[in-house]
């Protein structure tokens, strides 16, 4: 029992801080198992107490039928009337050593007892109901046995009807009678009791056998899952090694789960130690630029190199603001635990603010940024999201258009045709599209995977009309990214076929080299550039009611 209860502990995981600890394995099992063998006992119990009571009843019923013959042999007629010459054996086979008490009696054709220790009723009239078993009624109904209740006493009574012997002509010959002979029950009772004791022991000793089989099995069968636990708790808190390990066919999937929860924990934490890296590289650099330009500022005493350093001091500054910011959003988009919920958002107007913060900054840089809202779907593009993960995706967007030379940004917001295209998957149809489109130097398509990356940074094709680029973490496509995931759309990175024109152009800060080339003697000139269309594939939802918006209720 100590193995069992040693394996039971093994076994049951839950804390001791728990509440309300759930039943172990071994439990269960053992509930499963012995609860239907008690039921099998109890029911063999009754079975063996029955059957030793009719063992016990049938003996005694078959003294009592030697007996009723006895007597029946000793009946004579004489003296004008039936006679008894009782053996003494005939009451001493139903005398056992729990001194039972015997009765007898004789009755004739009339009914009228001729003698006898006490009156006794007849077994065939008390068993001739509509209900009386052949065991009751005896041979051919003249032989019966009953229990009853007679005189306070619970009796087993068995009566035999049959007529005198003899031969000739005389009337006498044939005369019927009854012998009724009852005894009290001690003896039949005492071997019961033997009978079912011997059944009790055997019983006992089968219940204790099947009592440790039932323990040692259980215990065999979980010590594969006690190994299991055992490997787990022992090994290395920071090994992710797959375990190698000897199980049965049932454990072996659990096993393989198990491993393959290891290779994706080895793969997160390999992609951990590449982004710490890879960011400690990134703030390493700033901060040593900073100190560089400090320690140059405090070697020179020129007032105009003071404030040339500070200015440089300032900007990298900025950038070392913008990219830890950029750190902390990535941190939190892929750390499940702290996601928040998403709740009913209307896209246009998100759109409209996002153009609306960022204007002035493009308009500053010179960069043209533009809002496009399919007319059908304006004011009612709702959809599950978080507003700031989709505001900071669109700004990532159109900063690193601004980064990468472009000088037209386009946010735009549309509906795939339900009907599908053959661009379009048909998975997508009905979508909302949230995008941003530039005119700048695009991706190769072979290379749009990877500057999903984390600090993976796009090489700008070798080109004299390229134009200049600032310098980047490489984080903003890899947030998107992440936004995408975390509201179950589909990321795309597309060419964007944006035409500029000379006299038609909105911006207000327009390419000076684009105007010049686009002034020819009609002055018009459509200029088809490659850019780069990044879009969200979005799931809509019906608008929410007014009170649902407010408290932030699902669609």
């Amino acid at each position: 029992m100590n193995a069992a209860d040693n394996s039971e502990g093994a076994i049951n995981e839950p804390s001791a801080s728990t509440s309300n600890r759930s039943i172990s394995l071994y439990r269960r099992l053992l509930s499963w198992l012995l609860i239907p063998l008690l039921a099998l006992g109890t029911v063999l119990l009754v079975q063996a107490f029955l059957s030793a009571r009719d063992a016990a009843d049938r003996a005694y019923d078959r003294l009592l039928e030697a007996s009723l013959v006895t007597i029946a042999e000793q009946v004579k007629w004489q003296d004008g009337q039936l006679w008894l010459d009782l053996p003494p054996a005939a009451l001493e086979m139903l005398a056992t050593d729990a001194q039972e008490r015997v009765f007898y009696s004789l009755v004739d054709a009339d009914g009228e007892q001729v003698t006898g220790n006490t009156r006794l009723p007849d077994a065939n009239t008390l068993a001739a109901g509509p209900h009386a078993s052949q065991e009751a009624l005896g041979r051919s109904g003249e032989l019966a046995f009953r229990d009853i209740a007679w005189q306070g006493q619970a009796l087993r009574l068995g009566s035999l009807e049959t007529r005198l012997g003899g031969w000739g002509d005389d009337p006498r010959h044939g005369q019927r009678f009854s012998i009724r002979v009852a005894h009290t029950r001690e003896g039949r009772e005492a071997l019961t009791r033997e009978l079912f004791s011997g059944s009790l022991i055997r019983i006992a000793g089968m219940a204790v056998l099947a009592l440790l089989v039932v323990l040692i099995g259980v215990r065999l069968a979980l010590s594969p899952l006690i190994r299991l636990r055992r490997a787990i708790r022992e090994r290395d808190p920071r090994s992710l090694a797959p375990l190698n390990l000897s199980l049965p066919r049932e454990l072996e999937e659990l096993r393989n789960t198990l491993n393959e929860l290891l290779a994706r924990m080895r793969r997160v934490r390999v992609n951990q130690e590449r982004f710490i890296g890879d960011a400690s590289h990134q703030l390493r650099t700033p901060l040593a630029g900073l100190s560089a330009h400090a320690e140059l500022a405090l070697r020179n005493e020129d007032p105009a190199a003071w404030h040339a350093a500070l200015k440089q001091m300032q900007a990298t500054a900025s950038h070392t603001a913008h990219l830890a910011s950029q750190l902390l959003s990535l941190t939190r988009l892929n750390n499940p635990e702290v996601q928040p919920e998403r709740v009913p958002l209307e896209l246009s107007a998100l759109a409209r603010a996002t153009v609306s913060r960022h204007f002035l900054r493009c308009d500053r840089a010179g960069v043209d940024l533009g809002l496009e809202i399919a007319a059908e779907i304006d004011n009612t593009a709702w959809t599950l999201g978080v507003a700031w993960q989709l505001e900071e995706g669109l700004a990532n967007l159109i900063d690193n258009a601004c980064k990468h030379g472009a000088h037209i940004v386009t946010l735009t917001l549309a509906r795939v045709a339900t009907t599908g295209d053959d661009e379009t998957p048909e998975s997508l149809a009905g979508r909302l599209i949230l995008g941003v489109e530039d005119d700048g130097p695009g991706i190769q398509a072979e290379r749009r995977l990877l500057v999903l990356r984390p600090f993976h940074r796009h090489a700008q094709p070798d080109s004299e009309s390229a134009p200049a680029t600032r310098g980047g973490a490489g984080l903003g496509l890899a947030i998107v990214d992440g936004i995408a995931r975390h509201h179950d759309a589909r990321l795309t990175l597309s060419d964007a076929n944006i035409h500029t024109n000379a006299n038609t152009h909105s911006g207000a800060h327009a390419d000076a080299e684009t105007v010049a080339v686009a002034g020819t003697e009609t002055g018009i000139t459509d200029t088809p550039r490659r850019g780069l269309r990044v879009s969200l594939y979005l799931e809509p939802c019906p608008p929410p009611a007014s009170d649902d918006i407010e408290g932030g209720t699902a669609c």
